[in-house]
């Protein structure tokens, strides 16, 4: 397996525990106890996935997101203490691929970790190396979007959403499926974090773009216009 796990985590017992759990299951894994040291640590131990806890000392865990979704492609699960919505939302606009409430159950962290992980490895493309939508390109094996020869950063999920859009145009997604298709198990949040991340797509590529490609379906879901 060999894949690398940072768990960031100020509540050693916390930590711990999910360290434990997930090198039973033969990851790789590093601890960090505030942001400042998950920021280091990314640098040096070069995560795979990283588990951030949102209420961190030094730098929070909101911040510690925003600057790695800046500057690398890793997936991300937060970890909360609050049931605020307004928390998971910022979360999800940050750039993290997924959330958990405290307290939860281990065996779900797990699921989700396969989950991300298997997504983000996955070598289960289309045929063509290149996906195009007029001033869309993907590069499959590069992983990367440009927008009229522009390079777009795209976190893991927003890049799997993207390629599903794109190699289906003018097909309609329901939240439902576009959540069972990127997410790839049984996702117990709810289908603000497709808007969330589909927000965040939008943004980007309208800053290069001339089009409006992502189109909402009023009470389905999503559709990737095609443009010749």
């Amino acid at each position: 397996m060999n894949e690398r796990i940072l768990v960031v985590d100020d509540e050693q017992s916390i930590n711990d525990l999910i360290k434990l759990d997930l090198e039973f299951e033969g990851y790789v894994v590093e601890s960090a106890y505030d942001g400042q040291e998950a920021l280091a640590k990314v640098d040096s131990f070069n995560p795979d996935l990283i588990i951030l806890d949102v209420m961190l000392p030094k730098v929070s865990g909101f911040d510690v997101c925003k600057k790695i979704n800046i500057e690398k492609s890793i997936p991300i699960i937060l970890l909360t203490a609050k049931t605020d919505v307004i928390d998971r939302v910022l979360g999800l606009e940050l750039g993290a691929d997924d959330y958990m409430t405290k307290p939860f159950d281990n065996r779900e962290l797990l699921a989700r970790v396969k989950a991300l992980l298997r997504r983000s490895k996955s070598t289960s493309l289309p045929d063509q190396d290149i996906l195009t939508n007029n001033e869309i390109i993907l590069i499959l094996n590069e992983r990367k979007v440009l927008i009229n020869d522009l390079e777009i950063h795209l976190t893991p999920k927003e890049y799997e959403l993207l390629m599903l859009l794109i190699s289906n145009p003018e097909q309609v997604f329901s939240r439902e499926s576009l959540l069972e298709k990127v997410w790839g198990y049984d996702y117990f949040g709810d289908t603000r974090t497709v808007d969330m991340h589909i927000q965040r797509i939008r943004k980007k590529i309208a800053e290069h773009s001339t089009h409006d490609y992502i189109q909402t379906v009023f009470g389905v879901g999503y559709k990737m216009r095609k443009f010749s």
